[in-house]
């Protein structure tokens, strides 16, 4: 226990490095395949890695930009909302306490309600993505040096652990499977922020691409992300337009999240990419007291690679199950009794 303390704090006071590094080998893994396709057909890896880094590069500065623009304006106009959005509350519980004949004990519970709060945690969620990506250099520097380090992965296994097929079995298993759930779970969360930022752009609610940013990049953390993505833009739409664009935006949101989440990921992903709603939270919990806001957003990649790695192993696979869902618990129970049953 004591170790775990010193681990803890050590990472947290290493986070200003840790962040960008993590970073850079999450956008590897989702990038390395393509890298390696280019390398079959005969493209120098050098090359080929520059090609990747430069998408990635554009796409950081369109994220920046975004970030940039979007943030500074949201942030000058959060008091007004949050101001209107009181004055809405407000009105509500008087209305309720005067024609519903609700008791006025009710109000007191009107006061600790902040919805504002949502918003203000958007805010500081985004304005900290939008610091950690100030270190654009070191994440790309660092990017480019794990892909041409990918290239020659294979041969340094095999001189280190043993020229066999069955030593390099585990971690080629364990990096394709991270690989293929990030990769996947990037292009759903693409696919999930241009829905919602069609969709808010459709209703006329400002800041249409900064909601469909948040969308994209909450969807990595499963049920709370696209909670925590949606109820702002629903406050913001019963504050600047009403009610009925608020609960039009709010069964948008549950549509997307429907189609994406229970639907069209699962079949993508398959079983063995599930974790418990409890390891969720907890990891979103635990990696944001370590790494502040952007730790939330990489706790279910952080948690799942953990998953991945205890998978890996037959002597930790139960520690893996446990952490994984229902379905997959179900799945290794089936697995488990064909054999018996052969």
């Amino acid at each position: 226990m004591a170790a775990i303390v010193v681990v803890i704090y050590g990472m947290q006071m290493m986070s200003v490095l840790l962040v960008p590094f993590l970073l850079a080998a999450f956008l590897a893994l989702i990038t390395v395949r393509p890298m390696l396709w280019m390398q079959e057909h005969r493209v120098p890896s050098v090359l080929a890695a520059l090609l990747i880094v430069s998408m990635i590069m554009m796409l950081l500065a369109l994220i920046g930009t975004i970030l940039g623009t979007s943030i500074a304006d949201f942030t000058a106009a959060l008091p007004t909302y949050q101001a209107r959005l009181d004055v809405i509350i407000d009105g509500a519980f008087d209305f309720m306490v005067t024609n519903l004949n609700v008791d006025e004990s009710i109000e007191s519970i009107g006061d600790m309600i902040d919805p504002g709060w949502a918003m203000g945690l958007v805010a500081g969620i985004l304005n900290s993505l939008r610091d950690v990506l100030t270190n654009t250099f070191l994440i790309i520097f660092t990017m480019i040096f794990i892909l041409l380090e990918a290239s020659t992965a294979k041969v340094k296994f095999a001189a280190a652990f043993g020229a066999s097929e069955t030593s390099l079995e585990r971690p080629r298993l364990f990096l394709q499977n991270l690989g293929r759930y990030l990769g996947i779970k990037t292009l759903v969360s693409i696919a999930t922020g241009i829905c919602a930022g069609t969709l808010t752009w459709a209703l006329h609610l400002d800041f249409p691409l900064l909601w469909a940013m948040l969308a994209f990049l909450l969807n990595y953390v499963p049920t709370i992300g696209s909670i925590i993505a949606a109820v702002p833009a629903v406050l913001l739409a019963l504050v600047q337009i009403g009610p009925g664009a608020a609960g039009a935006t709010a069964v948008g949101f549950v549509g997307i999240n429907i189609v994406f989440g229970n639907f069209l990921e699962p079949r993508l992903m398959g079983y063995g990419v599930g974790i418990s709603p409890l390891v969720v939270f907890v990891g979103l919990v635990a990696w944001g007291f370590i790494f502040g806001p952007v730790g939330m957003l990489l706790s279910v990649p952080l948690t799942m690679t953990l998953k991945m790695a205890l998978e890996s192993d037959e002597r930790t696979r139960w520690v893996a199950i446990l952490l994984g869902s229902e379905r997959d618990a179900e799945y290794a129970l089936r697995s488990a009794e064909e054999p018996a049953a052969d």
